[in-house]
């Protein structure tokens, strides 16, 4: 069992920036946090959810849409057990809830796990 936790999420001005976070909890420890490929999702009202950035478990190679290209960063601390999402010139269309995800291993476009979301909200 793997808990999430995001934070980080609120109210900014377009041109901001915000750092997210998700902080993973595995129920027994039977896998480290390093094996895990990582990623964030996010869902706006009346739009269906979209990947957003993911980080590979192995070599952290990092993979994002091409909405936030140039502008968020994903970055992991397995020692940590942390995720984070840098954002950077934010525009209103980044309004959503986030979601952090997690899959044993390689990347899927489905994840086993899931949190519960933090709230971003863009201001123009």
């Amino acid at each position: 069992q793997v808990q999430l936790v995001e934070s980080g999420g609120g109210l900014v001005q377009a041109g901001g920036s915000l750092r997210l976070s998700c902080a993973a909890t595995i129920h027994p420890f039977t896998f480290p946090f390093g094996i895990f490929s990582m990623g964030w999702f996010r869902k706006a009202p009346g739009k269906e959810r979209e990947f957003v950035a993911s980080i590979y478990s192995r070599d952290s190679d990092t993979n994002y849409a091409e909405s936030v290209k140039g502008r968020f960063t994903i970055s992991r601390d397995n020692a940590k057990s942390l995720m984070h999402l840098q954002m950077i010139s934010l525009k209103p269309e980044d309004t959503a809830v986030y979601y952090c995800a997690a899959q044993p291993g390689r990347w899927s476009e489905s994840p086993r796990y899931w949190g519960q979301g933090t709230q971003v909200t863009v201001n123009s």
